[in-house]
């Protein structure tokens, strides 16, 4: 679970918070080493999860939502979300209409466009830091752990929870405390460049803590111009 934690708070703030939606700002020497912490615990290519995480916000459950539990089902969206990211990402028009801002360079070429080559070296060092078997055992917790929980934020997040903005996601401050703060999915999507995520008293964003850690160690930088509120909040009580 440790590694999925690395995981989780890499994909919120790196993936999530700075490439898809340039809330933050990060030094390159840091935002190396989150190249390197997701190509090995996930084998993502950023540039298509920015992609495909932009045109869900472009089309919010309505038709051409890469993945709505309102479309699709949440259990679909739950359990098969990785391949909904992968077939939208691959489709040949995506990445290009919505990442035109981060092009490939030639680290992606040699390392981390190779998403198999990454996930390999990260299973291997779990094999040489926990022996072969409980490296294996580890990577296979992570893995299924990884899947399930980013699917919760996409299919969980907008199906349950409290909305305090009249969008149509949801917040879940206990599937947050699992995912670094996604679970704030209604907040992020009523003020998607804010990189704190949560935005009323009580709320909890894991995600915040480790951006405020690295603002005050001068190595990461908040957009100054992000709104706070997209939309005045409504109170809406759980469905």
């Amino acid at each position: 679970m440790a590694v999925c934690q690395i995981a989780m708070f890499s994909t919120t703030v790196f993936l999530h918070r700075c490439a898809a939606h340039r809330a933050l700002t990060i030094a390159a020497p840091v935002r190396l080493v989150f190249r390197v912490l997701i190509w090995l615990t996930t084998g993502i290519k950023p540039r298509e999860w920015a992609a495909v995480h932009r045109k869900h916000h472009a089309f919010t459950d309505v038709d051409g939502d890469p993945h709505s539990p309102l479309l699709l089902s949440l259990w679909r969206v739950e359990f098969t979300n990785a391949l909904l990211y992968r077939r939208v990402a691959r489709d040949g028009v995506t990445v290009g209409r919505y990442a035109r801002d981060l092009p490939p360079d030639r680290l992606d070429q040699l390392f981390f466009d190779h998403a198999f080559l990454g996930l390999g070296l990260g299973i291997g060092i779990l094999c040489l830091s926990l022996g072969w078997e409980w490296g294996l055992i580890a990577s296979a917790i992570h893995a299924v752990s990884y899947l399930l929980l980013n699917g919760a934020v996409n299919a969980f997040g907008h199906v349950v929870g409290t909305q305090p903005y009249p969008n149509t996601s949801h917040n879940l401050q206990s599937l947050a405390f699992l995912v670094a703060g996604e679970g704030l999915h209604n907040n992020h999507h009523a003020a998607p460049t804010s990189a704190k995520l949560a935005l009323n008293p009580g709320e909890i964003d894991p995600g915040w803590w480790l951006i405020r850690m690295l603002v005050r160690c001068h190595v990461a930088a908040v957009r100054l111009d992000a709104p706070v509120f997209k939309m005045a909040p409504k109170a809406v009580p759980i469905s």
